[in-house]
């Protein structure tokens, strides 16, 4: 696929990272006109009267103040428009605040960022500025979305909530630590590494969160959570976040964990607002079909995926050639770079990004609702994830897989139980007319 995207640009290499860097420097030069052509007011769009599918809504009978006694919090929650808890914050906050140990399994875009972020800052004594919760996430985005989020729940209370990963000057973390912090949100690499040097004391952080917990009990992280853990009280409380687990979470449960309680909230894997198609289309014609896509759906954030860095660059190049201001980003950028292009877009600067398998994990934008699959994703968890990022929370999104003549949906479809259909098909042409 690199070679169609290379022979379309005429065959334009991006050989140096001087050229990285231009390329990087005239899409960023783009936002303007993203702005001027596709001006997005966030707050707008977020209250507006939207139907929700009934996987979020199940319980909207239910009330905060159930759950919930600080007036402060509930200000915040009321803040946030989040009216009654989801299910899967309905099922687990309640034993959160218990302190019981959890596993907790929910679809993705169904509010357990939520669900685990407000039973935390209920329990929270603020008159104790010390570190009192640890929120474990798999990448740096995903610390700097989840530390948004929880201080934008906690905007009337009196918690510090600090994000630290890599990437960034490791001075600036310690002097934000050290002026004071009761919950850190962080890359399990860049908060072992603050453990070992004895930044902060983590004698009374007994509350541990695995976000995305899948990730995070994988191999590569291992090591890293052994030690991280060895720092925390023994009487902690480790509740793990995901849609879906691994075998590997069996010896992190014996090891770590005591007599958890398992919440399954799966009836189905796949989010019920989010429309699946696909488009069987020759490699060469693929940026055509690409275009056509983009013009005639009506989205309000759309990301298109790719399998490789470089599809991705040349990719972002071709769609802003076409009159699709687009934004890329990808684990090779400069850190600086990264949360400029993820702040630009969640703030709704530009319509379009495309990107690796990066931001699939809980990345959560409300305003995204359309996901393109440009080269179709390796595992059937990587589909999972990346369509979960449209549809979220209850919203009603597409997904559109572009695929090669030789190659087959239907193990994928069997493993998800799924049905995705041709665009071909009359329900994609309803789904348009609705559209408009």
């Amino acid at each position: 696929m690199d070679k169609i995207i290379k022979e379309d640009t005429k065959d334009e290499k991006l050989t140096t990272v001087n050229e990285k860097e231009e390329l990087l420097k005239n899409l960023l030069e783009k936002l303007k006109i993203a702005e001027t052509k596709y001006g997005i007011d966030i707050t707008e769009i977020l209250k507006k009267d939207v139907v929700r599918t009934d996987d979020v809504t199940t319980t909207q009978f239910s009330k905060w103040e159930e759950f919930i006694k600080n007036t402060n919090l509930l200000k915040g929650i009321e803040n946030m428009d989040y009216k009654y808890p989801s299910p899967v914050q309905a099922a687990s906050i309640p034993y959160s605040l218990e302190g019981r140990d959890l596993i907790v399994r929910s679809k993705n875009g169904t509010g357990k960022t939520a669900a685990y972020t407000i039973p935390i800052l209920e329990r929270i004594d603020d008159n104790k500025m010390m570190p009192q919760c640890i929120i474990l996430v798999p990448t740096r985005e995903l610390a700097l979305q989840t530390s948004k989020m929880c201080k934008k729940i906690a905007k009337y209370m009196k918690i510090e909530i600090v994000p630290i990963y890599g990437g960034i000057d490791l001075h600036d973390d310690i002097l934000r630590l050290t002026q004071g912090v009761h919950v850190i949100v962080g890359t399990p690499g860049r908060i072992l590494d603050i453990a070992e040097r004895k930044i902060i004391n983590l004698k009374l952080c007994n509350i541990l969160v695995f976000d995305e917990a899948d990730k995070l009990l994988s191999f590569e992280f291992k090591d890293s959570l052994d030690k991280i853990i060895k720092f925390l009280p023994v009487d902690r409380q480790i509740l793990l976040y995901s849609a879906t687990f691994p075998s590997s979470v069996c010896e992190f449960v014996n090891s770590y964990m005591n007599k958890p309680l398992h919440l399954n909230l799966m009836k189905e894997l796949t989010l019920k607002g989010v429309h699946q198609f696909y488009a069987c289309v020759e490699p060469k014609n693929k940026l055509f079909c690409l275009k056509t896509l983009l013009k005639q759906l009506n989205f309000d954030q759309c990301i298109i995926f790719c399998n490789s860095i470089q599809n991705v660059e040349l990719l972002t190049k071709k769609t802003t050639e076409m009159g699709f201001p687009s934004y890329f980003i990808h684990s090779k950028m400069m850190q600086a770079d990264r949360n400029l292009v993820f702040h630009n877009f969640t703030e709704g600067g530009c319509k379009i990004l495309v990107t690796t398998d990066l931001i699939t994990r809980g990345i959560d934008v409300p305003t995204i609702n359309c996901v393109i699959n440009f080269d179709f994703p390796k595992t059937t968890e990587s589909y999972l994830h990346r369509i979960g990022r449209a549809g979220r929370f209850g919203n009603y999104g597409v997904a559109i897989n572009l695929i090669g003549p030789s190659q087959d949906l239907r193990d994928l479809e069997n493993a998800l139980d799924i049905s995705i259909l041709p665009v071909s098909d009359k329900k994609f042409e309803d789904f348009m007319k609705k559209q408009t």
